[in-house]
């Protein structure tokens, strides 16, 4: 239900378009990362998968869970809490691995969380924590780069000029682009394996950010 919501409401607040790399495949038990730029960047990515027929586990800020409503449909449909510096945080892992061990795709945002910007602007996508690395060397799942640009667009800074922004998004209708890169076997140890992975989801972000016109896809 959260991915059919989120392409039903994303078109609202703008205009979504989706490209892939020729290679790219979404195969089951296959790990997606994506890199996230704003509070809005989660539905909009949701929505894109959904067009291509994918449907992911999320593991989320478990603050998530405590949201009216919200909270019930993502423990419903067995999205995953994640308690950030937490003894409780290896179970995101272990849960992660389930899923993945069941056939279903889990989109994690590696970098742990959002930048702290005022601007609306793209940027490179921060250091990775090293969370999705230690999944890859649980489970040996392929990774799928996913990049997305322009949710800053609909939502960034403050929490006043997010609300504003949320409510004249649907006038402006910013221009929101997510690529899906092939998917990539990740064969180096450690930092290495999360160096790997964030060279091929600033890549993938280079592609969406490059097909919005952003200057920023030719730096950082």
């Amino acid at each position: 239900m959260l991915s059919r919501l989120a392409d039903v409401l994303v078109p609202a607040v703008g205009r979504l378009t989706v490209t892939t790399d020729a290679g790219a495949e979404l195969v089951p038990g296959s790990i997606i990362a994506a890199n996230h730029t704003s509070l809005a960047d989660p539905a909009i990515v949701l929505a894109a998968l959904h067009r291509l027929g994918v449907r992911p586990v999320v593991m989320a800020a478990a603050g998530l869970w405590r949201v009216p409503v919200l909270g019930r449909v993502l423990a419903r449909e067995g999205h995953i809490p994640v308690y950030r510096g937490d003894r409780r945080a290896a179970d995101a892992l272990k849960e992660a691995a389930e899923a993945l061990e069941r056939g279903r795709l889990v989109l994690i945002y590696a970098e742990g969380g959002l930048p702290y910007r005022a601007d609306a602007a793209e940027a490179a996508p921060g250091a990775f924590r090293s969370g999705l690395s230690r999944l890859v060397q649980r489970t040996g799942s392929p990774v799928v780069p996913v990049g997305q640009a322009g949710a800053r667009r609909v939502t960034s800074g403050g929490g006043a000029k997010q609300l504003a922004g949320l409510c004249t998004a649907p006038l402006r209708r910013p221009r929101l682009h997510v690529h899906v890169g092939e998917a990539l076997k990740l064969t180096a140890d450690g930092a290495a394996r999360t160096e790997q992975a964030h060279t091929a989801v600033t890549a993938a972000w280079r592609t969406a950010a490059a097909r919005l016109g952003e200057p920023a896809a030719l730096v950082g």
